[in-house]
């Protein structure tokens, strides 16, 4: 019997007049709930398929993370039809190139490929999610495992600095919240999960329900959503995954903490909670950390850098993601410069778009920046920031594949007015997080609590 394929809709304009950028696509859902995107672009004979599961790290419960992060690994060592090594090798053998990345908010997994091997990344992708247990053993997640720990090692407890994030998370969110750990997990929790958490994770979480699939490239759409049909049609839909709701979260204090490392300079860490993704005030963070930091022009980088001297590098971000997003500015000193010397810059500058906002050439540069950014991103639909990646970003956050518009229309209706308000709003100086990582043994180079009533 055919199967009914549900089509939500078709959007169909290109890049149109009045300067309104669109990228085409078909959206429909297979009747096991995954999300199909298809976009048409014959510019070259290559093609994307670029799947997000709806899980990240922020899925995770408190004394079981990692999990995440570790199925990105597991994800490529083999399924219940593809042998261990067979993904990469069949991949490559067709001219193919292929990725993964993990954040807190989900997991994706991306094939460039020629377009006449399409089929082949389908199959794949698809044995992945519906027979990747079939192939897990106790003994392949452990050696997976003891990757995953052994990576954590070289990026946190063996790399220099490696241990800011990890502390500015547990300082910033509440231990209950889904953003209070990191990506990778902690060595404890990687140790304690079993092999039955461990699948019973990818049982709630690798669903074709909670999952969307972009093909983006040169395609046929009506023949690609026969293969789509074809090779992930038959997979079972799981149940519903319970959508996320913690406790609205603020920081009511300014914490000043202080890490000791096998590290040469000093660096300093400033980090608040602003809004998530989209909602009102990310876009202007996103313009204030270009003005503060953003290339050598920047406030920043000319104070501390050039005129002082007192810094060797200066950068911010609006860190954004669904839940939450963090407000970051990171410097580090100069030898025989101490960070009480670059907190107490740094916060004349904060305090100084506080006061007076910043020049209307200022917030014209940093939107330039960005549409420029973002245009380029458009170029191609593969990798990890090409077209394919937007129209799943899209959909997962905005729930609209077709959001690219609205989203530089945010920047451009910004004033210098919108700027100055954010800083005052989402930058206090009683709701923050502050780490000093100073050599072992120096923490008077470390910034220094405040005295009281100050």
């Amino acid at each position: 019997m055919k199967r009914i394929i549900s089509l939500l809709f078709v959007l169909c304009t290109v890049v149109s007049a009045q300067n309104q950028i669109k990228v085409p696509y078909i959206r429909y859902v297979l009747p096991n709930g995954l999300n199909v995107i298809l976009h048409e672009d014959h510019s070259t004979p290559t093609v994307t398929v670029n799947t997000w599961f709806h899980v990240g790290s922020g899925y995770e419960k408190p004394g079981r993370t990692g999990f995440a992060h570790l199925f990105e690994h597991l994800m490529f060592m083999g399924s219940g039809h593809v042998a261990e090594g067979e993904f990469d090798k069949l991949l490559e053998s067709a001219g193919g190139n292929n990725n993964g990345s993990t954040i807190e908010d989900r997991t994706n997994y991306y094939e460039d490929l020629p377009s006449n091997a399409l089929e082949l990344a389908l199959y794949l992708d698809s044995d992945r999610m519906g027979f990747l247990v079939d192939a897990m053993t106790p003994q392949s997640v452990d050696a997976q495992r003891s990757v995953v720990k052994n990576e954590r090692r070289q990026s946190y407890e063996n790399r220099p600095y490696g241990l800011s994030e990890e502390t500015i998370l547990k300082n910033l969110y509440p231990p209950t919240h889904p953003y209070s750990w990191p990506v990778i997990g902690s060595m404890t929790d990687l140790s304690a999960a079993t092999y039955d958490d461990v699948v019973e994770f990818f049982r709630t979480y690798y669903v074709p329900n909670n999952a969307s699939l972009v093909i983006a490239g040169d395609i046929n759409p009506k023949e690609t959503l026969k293969l789509v049909e074809k090779w992930f049609g038959g997979i079972p839909a799981g149940k519903p995954v319970a959508p996320q709701n913690p406790t609205a979260v603020k920081l009511n204090e300014e914490k000043i903490l202080v890490l000791e490392d096998r590290v040469q300079l000093p660096r300093l860490y400033m980090t608040w909670i602003t809004p998530q993704k989209f909602a009102p005030g990310d876009a202007q963070l996103d313009v204030l950390a270009n003005i503060l930091t953003g290339g050598k022009n920047s406030r920043l980088y000319q104070k501390l850098v050039y005129e002082l001297q007192i810094a060797q590098d200066v950068r911010s971000s609006q860190n954004s993601s669904k839940l939450s997003s963090q407000f970051q500015l990171v410097a580090t000193a100069r030898a025989g410069h101490s960070l009480q010397e670059l907190e107490n810059v740094i916060q004349q500058e904060i305090d100084k778009v506080k006061n007076e906002a910043p020049k209307e050439r200022e917030l014209q540069r940093a939107v330039n920046q960005f549409e420029a950014s973002f245009l380029d991103g458009l170029e191609s639909p593969g990798g990890f920031n090409g077209k394919a990646d937007l129209l799943n970003s899209y959909f997962y956050y905005a729930d609209d594949p077709d959001y690219a518009n609205e989203d530089l229309a945010r920047y451009k209706a910004l004033s210098i007015d919108d700027i100055q308000t954010a800083a005052q709003i989402y930058l206090p100086n009683n709701g923050r997080v502050i780490l000093s990582i100073v050599p072992k043994g120096k923490t008077d180079l470390a910034v220094q609590p405040k005295a009281e009533g100050k």
